[in-house]
């Protein structure tokens, strides 16, 4: 495990120093400007490394892996799609398309898909999804890839906290004995420690060298949505349903709450705007960096409690709706942390409320 860890660190690193030179003679780079943090033209090829090193890793294995073949074709398919979006932009329904498609692969010809919610509503009455199972399952998939999506809008964030997740997971397996899955979430963390290296600000004026791009975002949430699934299921089931929906709990909570918002005032959910958390600590005050920490802190301050509540087998409908309380609280702060950022911005620099919030194209 520490060996191939090691291996797809380097090879991240590595792969990422040697297309950033390519990245900028082809203008493969996220210029500064509207919604943006960052101040200079910063190549996204971080998500093309990220795929090489996975896939190079993974033919260092001295294992079988046809069990994981559908995996294999979906993560390329989302990964081209989020490559061609990051060359030129595509439609938000192009994107998808290939999202459900990917989706699809996994659920249908992967059999990985979401069968039993568990004891969710009450301690009673297990759910059982039946024929609900397939297109719920494909609405989770999507969703799980586009709130790491709109995760990725700082250096580090969406990064740290799939590495987070992905970290648990990787302990999970190996308690559990998964010695292909332990194998493969070794191979994972380890391109993710190697591209956080390198875009994480480990100083508040070190920006990112590089960025993950669509490409990243949409592999990598392909990625945690499949584990998630595989690890609350049978025939692997080593958590409980719940307990995955609190190691996502950030981005899970900040992606409804902001398709509420954005619903409620009749607009798009899939609008861009400026209100996600990470754009509410930044108008406080906060640093990129101290945001970014800020966020990795909270995210794993709820994966801690689900993991408590597993560990100490707390009801499930308990943890449901706990969760639930949660997630009311924080709409219920972002909605007036918001209101009051914006008084303030009126109250200190008038012309910023002139602005359009949907000032560039994403989420």
């Amino acid at each position: 495990m520490t060996l191939v860890f090691a291996i797809a660190l380097v090879l991240s690193v590595g792969l990422i120093l040697l297309i950033i030179p390519l990245a900028q003679r082809i203008g493969l780079v996220d210029n500064p400007g509207g919604r943006k943090q960052h101040g200079h033209a910063t190549p996204m090829v971080g998500g093309i490394a990220l795929f090489l090193a996975f896939m190079l890793s993974i033919l260092t294995l001295d294992v079988p892996l046809g069990a994981w073949r559908t995996l294999f074709m979906g993560s390329t398919l989302v990964f081209i799609t989020g490559l061609l979006d990051d060359f030129r932009e595509t439609t938000p329904s192009a994107r998808f398309v290939a999202q459900i498609g990917a989706a699809l692969i996994i659920v249908i010809w992967g059999n990985v898909r979401l069968e039993n919610l568990g004891f969710l509503v009450s301690t009673g009455q297990e759910i059982e999804l039946g024929w609900v199972a397939i297109p719920f399952s494909v609405f989770c998939i999507v969703g799980i890839i586009n709130a790491t999506n709109m995760m990725d809008g700082l250096d580090g964030l969406s990064g740290g906290i799939l590495l987070m997740v992905f970290s648990v997971l990787l302990v999970v397996a190996w308690q559990a004995g998964l010695f292909h899955e332990t194998l493969i979430l070794a191979i994972v963390c380890g391109v993710l420690t190697g591209f956080l290296l390198l875009n994480f600000r480990f100083a508040d004026n070190r920006p990112a060298a590089v960025f993950l791009g669509d490409a990243g975002t949409m592999f990598l949430g392909l990625l945690v949505a499949w584990f998630l699934i595989r690890f609350t299921q049978a025939p692997v089931a080593k958590l409980r349903p719940i307990t995955a929906v609190w190691l996502f709990g950030l981005p899970i909570m900040d992606t409804v709450a902001i398709m509420v918002r954005r619903m409620r005032r009749g607009r798009s959910p899939f609008a861009p705007d400026r209100e996600h958390l990470h754009h509410i600590l930044l108008l406080a005050g906060f640093t990129v960096r101290r945001t970014a920490l800020t966020m990795l802190g909270i995210s794993l301050l709820l994966g801690a409690v689900g993991l408590a509540g597993e560990w100490l087998n707390l009801p499930e409908s308990y943890m449901f709706y706990g969760f639930l309380l949660v997630f009311a609280v924080y709409y219920l702060g972002m909605s007036q942390a918001w209101k009051l950022m914006k008084a303030l911005r009126k109250v200190h620099n008038p012309v910023l409320t002139k602005a359009p919030l949907e000032d560039s194209p994403g989420v």
